[in-house]
């Protein structure tokens, strides 16, 4: 059964609040242990992927996807990717010809961004773990850390996510998608009625440590 799209304002002690750690490396390190966690666990739903030159993590339901690239290097922007379905985005009003036209692959849309042109030598045991450490290690600043849901979090283009809890056991909300819902209300979208979604208000913290509200779309699964 379909779940139904809800509109949620989070309070203080729930919101999504990314906050870097006075010490980086922390977060970095432990980000890398609390995915290898999903990893386990998401085993089965875990598979290389040869058009990202990576790997791709397919969410319970099969509709949602987060890749992410072995190898830097190649002309290309999906170094990292959320790719979500297209139809509740289209029942919830989208004109696919308002939004980029290489955001929309069949019935697949894709949000992506390129992570440099670093050369990262790889070989056949690479493993999906040692491709995140690669993140880690050359763009730290994607990876997010959320003390209020205990998630971790790395950044895909502007306001998009993929999340992941620090600790799947001890906790309802195991991975998330997270949409920015603009360019999808510029398109015709109500975000309200995407199905599957829940449409949020929620505040972050910007750089100059001022507390903003801002709209997003979640998909949280819970793994257990």
């Amino acid at each position: 059964m379909k779940k139904k799209s809800v509109i949620i304002t989070l309070s203080l002690s729930t919101i999504f609040l990314f906050t870097a750690c006075t010490n980086s490396d922390i977060v970095g390190k432990r980000s890398i242990d609390s995915f290898q966690n999903v990893l386990k666990v998401m085993s089965k739903q875990v598979s290389a992927d040869k058009e990202i030159n990576g790997w791709s993590l397919t969410s319970p339901d099969g509709t949602e996807r987060f890749l992410w690239s072995k190898d830097f290097s190649a002309d290309t922007s999906n170094d990292i990717m959320l790719e979500v379905d297209a139809k509740p985005f289209i029942e919830a009003g989208l004109d696919k010809s308002k939004l980029p036209s290489d955001m929309v692959e069949g019935n697949k849309i894709r949000i992506s961004d390129n992570l440099g042109n670093e050369k990262i030598n790889n070989n056949d045991d690479t493993t999906p773990l040692d491709s995140y450490k690669k993140i880690v290690e050359l763009k730290r600043d994607l990876i997010k850390y959320h003390a209020d849901l205990d998630h971790y979090g790395i950044t895909i283009g502007d306001g998009n996510m993929f999340e992941w809890a620090k600790d799947i056991d001890n906790n309802d909300k195991d991975i998330v998608f997270v949409l920015d819902p603009k360019q999808f209300i510029d398109a015709g979208v109500d975000p309200s009625k995407v199905d599957g979604w829940l449409f949020a208000k929620v505040k972050i913290m910007q750089e100059n440590g001022k507390k903003v509200e801002v709209d997003k779309l979640l998909k949280p699964f819970n793994l257990k």
